[in-house]
Formats: C-alpha cells, structure tokens, sequence
C-alpha cells in the first residue's frame, strides 16, 4: 500500500514539474525583445525558409533565431511608432546585421509598413502574441 501511494505521490510531482516546465518555457518566450530590425533583400525571393515556405517579400513574415517556427509577433517601430503583426518562418538575423544587434530580419513588405525600406535598419520592439502548438512540427 505505502509503496502504490509513493509511486502515485512521485508521477503526480513529476507530472506537475513537466507542466511548470513547458508553462516556464512558454512565459520565457513571450517576454518583449528590444534590438534592431533589418529586412530581407530582394535576392531571397523564392528561397526556401527554415520552414519549408517559399519566402515572399510581398508577405509579412519574419525570420527570429530563436521563436518557434509558426509563431505571430507584433514588431514595433521604436523610431516612429508603427506596428505590423508577422508570422516567424525562418531562422536568422545572421552575420553582419546580427553582430549590430538585429533580433529580427522582416519582409520588405513588412519593412515598407513599419516605415524603415530607406534606412534598413530600425530600432524595435518584438511582442510574442501566439506561438504554434506544442505538436507542431518545428524545425
């Protein structure tokens, strides 16, 4: 009896964890972010992203090195108070724009709404709105 109440008392604390955990997770994603945006130049038009879509400057979408795949962010322009909300579809900022400090590359699309095409690159604020199912397949 003391042994079926003990394995039930530990799966019940395991249980419990493995939920604060992914709930934890959860919480530490949708913190805001504060860095700078760049965008995506026209030679990546057609290209495959980290999540199998073909990338079209003409969407709004983004690529975040570290957000789900899926996931909805709202990106505000710190210089000029615009806001675009984007789905995260590939991976990066990379290379010289990432060592600038750029959190985020957009589509030219998006670039265009938060008013920054000329100057290429703006300081931001990334809000998590919703990220993808757990079950999602992510990559």
């Amino acid at each position: 009896m003391m042994r079926c109440s003990t394995v039930l008392l530990v799966a019940a604390l395991l249980t419990g964890f493995a939920a604060e955990t992914s709930a934890g997770q959860a919480k530490r994603l949708r913190r805001v972010q504060l860095g700078l945006a760049s965008y995506y130049g026209p030679g990546f038009n057609g290209d495959e992203t980290a999540s199998g879509e073909k990338f079209d400057q003409r969407k709004l979408v983004a690529a975040h090195r570290t957000l789900p795949l899926g996931s909805v962010v709202r990106v505000t322009n710190l210089e000029n108070g615009r806001r675009v909300v984007l789905r995260v579809i590939d991976r990066g900022p990379f290379g010289k724009n990432h060592r600038k400090g750029c959190i985020i590359d957009v589509s030219k699309a998006a670039a265009r709404q938060l008013g920054f095409v000329e100057d290429g690159l703006s300081r931001v604020r990334v809000d998590v709105l919703r990220l993808p199912p757990e079950d999602a397949d992510q990559q």
